[in-house]
């Protein structure tokens, strides 16, 4: 039961700490609901763009099926980069003042999505293409943790993972009625989210006995 309670726990902390900015581009999708646009292309669309992501991640669990799982491990040095990149990264209040009062003052840093997004028609295809374009972080994160799982440990976080889509969307709605809030959130989210990836990444290179390759370790 130890490894199932560490999956969830993991498939926990990984989804929040890729997923935070998504709490706002959701909370403006639902804005957006009229009678063209509705609240279900948003949520079938979001688990259209992130069933995306996962299947870009799955080479990294069966190359771990192949490779020796210490060696796999080094992955784990991923997160911790891009946690370190965060902790560094300067905020631009300018842009999350942007973001957080309308959809169109986003669009300078989506504007090459708004148009593919437009090919493609119908809503759903168009929330669909921002979620998967919003991923980056997540395909970094998610690679070296599905290489660094068993397959009843990915059965779990992935089960963890499309549970927590539900609940990002229905917290996003939620946050239409006090579009103030998802700003503040997203801000005080971001500022834990490099420990969070930090502690993942050493998790990783833990759990694979990745310190193996050390010669005084082994």
């Amino acid at each position: 039961m130890n490894w199932l309670v560490t999956a969830i726990i993991t498939g926990i902390t990984s989804f929040g700490a890729t997923n935070i900015d998504d709490i706002v581009i959701l909370t403006l999708f639902f804005a957006q609901v009229n009678a063209t646009f509705r609240r279900r292309h948003i949520v079938v669309g979001q688990y259209l763009g992130f069933t995306a992501l996962i299947l870009a991640c799955l080479p990294g669990f069966f190359g771990g099926l192949i490779l020796p799982k210490a060696w796999i491990g080094i992955l784990g040095f991923v997160p911790i980069f891009i946690g370190i990149i965060h902790l560094f990264k300067r905020e631009n209040d300018a842009e999350v003042q942007a973001v957080s009062t309308e959809f169109d003052a986003s669009r300078s840093n989506v504007s090459v999505l708004s148009k593919l997004a437009s090919v493609l028609s119908p809503q759903t295809y168009n929330v669909a293409v921002v979620t998967f374009a919003n991923g980056g972080d997540n395909i970094g994160i998610y690679v070296p943790l599905f290489a660094s799982s068993d397959p009843a440990s990915l059965a779990v976080i992935l089960t963890v993972f499309f549970l927590l889509i539900g609940v990002w969307c229905y917290i996003a709605y939620l946050l239409t009625r006090h579009r103030a809030i998802a700003p503040i959130l997203t801000r005080y989210g971001k500022a834990i989210v490099p420990f969070i990836l930090i502690g993942l990444g050493i998790f990783i290179l833990v759990e694979s006995g990745t310190y193996h390759l050390i010669p005084k370790f082994k």
